[in-house]
């Protein structure tokens, strides 16, 4: 099941197995992968041309892992710098955006090159822990939750990817940090949208997907509104996609979210462009016949092409 899914209002549900994320940092030697293909006798599949690195968090002792993708030709240009694409729920998004990068390159190019670092979930946790503790701006918590579930830690760990994951990457690989950029999907794009309205230049630019702005009674709101009353510019690129049928509607049983996630995204992107930011570019799609399950796919491909359009940057 979508790694994602347990963000809206309805019972949550656990993300599929983590056992990949939580690989110790020396695997033990196994034979190499030929040049085209992968290793045999019933080793695991692999990404092939990524990396894993352990970047751990030394004020909540927790260990985490990055997974990174380079683009191809990055070693043949080694005086070229790349836009860097920071993306949640790693275990998911991270092998979906590579292919779609690529493939949607294959008759032209239609984004830029670009590296692809993937935050993983916390080594030891299954992914609805991690997101729940990491990814929620306060300890509100949401329908479904176990009772002894932690939320609201968004903070810390954006301090830990300010801190620790973004010089990390920066000292290792070849980034554009003026193209540093983040995608999230659901308590992700949550956690995107407390960075953009707290710390704006932490990423130039915000691919927010399927925004829970439901959460604890809509915080969020709160939260723009105090960020426009203390300042008068948003330097930022955003894009946010929502699902048609993330959409309560009274009387029609084939919806069942209780949230009503259209509106809010709508909302939201009315109350940025009522402040006229100068230096925010901000677009919003509702994707037809799509739901909080089906709509990431899509909705990573017209971000890519809005944020990483091949020729803007």
């Amino acid at each position: 099941m979508l790694c994602l899914a347990a963000c809206g209002k309805t019972p949550e549900s656990t993300p599929p197995d983590t056992a990949a994320t939580a690989a110790p940092a020396t695997a033990p030697t196994t034979p190499a992968a030929p040049a085209s293909g992968q290793r045999g006798q019933g080793l695991p599949y692999e990404v092939t041309g990524s990396e894993v690195w352990n970047v751990p968090d030394p004020v909540s002792g927790r260990d985490y892992q990055v997974f990174v993708a380079l683009p191809r030709g990055y070693a043949d240009a080694p005086e070229r710098r790349y836009p860097v694409l920071y993306v949640t729920d790693a275990d998911y998004a991270f092998p979906l955006i590579r292919q779609i990068a690529r493939r949607i390159n294959l008759d032209g190019p239609q984004v830029d090159d670009f590296i692809l670092v993937g935050l993983s979930y916390a080594v030891g946790e299954d992914g609805m822990r991690s997101r729940r503790r990491d990814y929620t701006p306060t300890a509100a918590g949401s329908d479904g939750a176990p009772a002894d579930a932690v939320h609201g830690q968004a903070d810390a760990y954006t301090r830990y990817l300010r801190e620790q994951v973004l010089p990390f990457v920066a000292g290792r690989y070849r980034t554009d940090e003026a193209r540093r950029l983040f995608l999230g999907h659901s308590y992700g794009s949550l956690l995107g949208s407390q960075i953009l309205l707290s710390d704006p230049g932490m990423f130039s630019g915000y691919l927010l997907g399927s925004p829970s702005f439901w959460y604890d009674h809509h915080v969020m709101e709160q939260r723009e509104k105090q960020y426009a009353q203390a300042h008068q510019d948003l330097p930022a690129a955003v894009y946010m996609y929502v699902g048609e049928y993330e959409e309560a509607r009274p009387g029609d049983p084939s919806r069942t979210t209780t949230a009503y996630m259209v509106s809010d995204t709508r909302r939201m992107a009315a109350a940025l462009r009522s402040r006229h930011y100068a230096s925010l570019r901000l677009k919003v799609d509702v994707l037809n016949d799509e739901d909080h399950l089906s709509v990431a796919p899509r909705g990573f491909t017209h971000g890519l092409k809005f944020l990483l359009g091949a020729g803007k940057g």
